[in-house]
């Protein structure tokens, strides 16, 4: 059990990370608080602590705990981009690969989506708008069509980069030359004047 001392940010970590290796191993439906405290090497109690609403509240903590790593390692692979479009590129491959090659996500997409996308949702919410956020200092650096203000292209691509992460359609989206297509032709499409 955690000292005094003990830095209650390392202790809830140890926990999120206990319990993502529990997930990992058993699949989200089948980890309990009981095995989270045990690979944690913590006391039951001292998860209820942390999580005073058990499980689902465990579960949606280590959802979104993994979902803000994932989002800090595409932050750290697009922030020295130079341009919007190759910051948008980046991320699109970037975001892809790491989604298909994430092995506990994919195993749990596969056997229990049921449980995961609810989740996930409830974390995408704000994820939109981060990525507009993002993305308005390249788009004020960048001449957009008339009519159109950063905001709403901010919005727009912040909008479309999630669904083509996630739904690449026809795009190969490990082909450099096809995602730079993507973005210049479809995404960049109606905002940026023809011919920029």
């Amino acid at each position: 059990m955690p000292g005094p001392g003990t830095d209650r940010a390392a202790v809830r970590q140890r926990i999120l990370q206990a319990t993502y290796d529990c997930v990992a191993r058993w699949g989200l439906s089948k980890t309990t608080v009981e095995d989270a405290a045990r690979e944690a090497g913590l006391s039951r109690a001292t998860v209820y602590r942390y999580f005073p609403g058990g499980r689902d509240e465990l579960i949606s903590a280590v959802v979104g705990w993994e979902y803000a790593r994932f989002f800090l390692r595409l932050y750290e692979e697009v922030r020295d981009a130079l341009s919007l479009e190759e910051v948008i590129e980046r991320g699109l491959m970037f975001a892809h690969r790491a989604i298909r090659e994430h092995e506990v996500l994919q195993r749990i997409l596969l056997t229990e989506p049921e449980v995961l996308l609810p989740q996930l949702s409830v974390e995408s919410d704000g994820t939109e708008q981060l990525i507009a956020n993002f993305l308005v200092p390249y788009l004020e650096h960048h001449a957009l069509a008339p009519g159109i203000s950063v905001t709403e292209a901010a919005d727009f691509l912040s909008r479309m980069v999630l669904s083509f992460i996630g739904a690449p359609g026809r795009w190969d989206m490990e082909d450099p030359d096809q995602v730079a297509q993507l973005v210049r032709a479809e995404l960049l499409g109606g905002i940026v004047p023809a011919g920029a």
